[in-house]
């Protein structure tokens, strides 16, 4: 079953990810990489994974402020082995290693259909005011 994002996040919808867990500062999300997302290789792409990763991250530091928007500082992603894009559903976890009142510092895993540790990140996010409802007028992203 799928969890909704509580924001609407069209390049996320674009790619297809699901959210599976939401809570306490951990996050579970699904990728099914489809052809358009594979390099050279015939395997997911590594843009299409830090993505994947940032969103997991992202997740996972929301669920322990659920109320605010989040927007990423900084990330660092090493790639372990490739990402089979074929039949597969690749499985990203998020952890919330610290957090301070404005700042989330995040770790995140990307594991393919049989378990095994594909990429892993961290990253630094920054809690922000919740983005306007579809129809408002933007307000500028406070940076302070």
């Amino acid at each position: 079953m799928s969890l909704d994002f509580g924001a609407h996040i069209p390049f996320v919808h674009h790619l297809g990810f699901t959210l599976e867990r939401f809570e306490g500062g951990a996050s579970t999300l699904h990728f099914a990489p489809r052809a358009e997302h594979c390099n050279s290789f015939g395997v997911a792409h590594g843009g299409a994974l830090m993505t994947f990763l940032d969103v997991v991250m992202a997740t996972a530091a929301r669920s322990a402020n659920p109320g605010s928007g989040i927007v990423t500082i900084e990330m660092k992603t090493s790639f372990m082995r490739p990402a089979p894009a074929a039949g597969g559903v690749l499985v990203g976890q998020g952890r919330l290693a610290h957090r301070t009142r404005s700042m989330a510092f995040v770790e995140g895993s990307v594991f393919d259909a049989e378990g095994q540790l594909c990429a892993q990140s961290t990253g630094t996010f920054k809690y922000v005011p919740r983005a306007q409802p579809t129809g408002q007028p933007a307000g500028p992203l406070p940076t302070d």
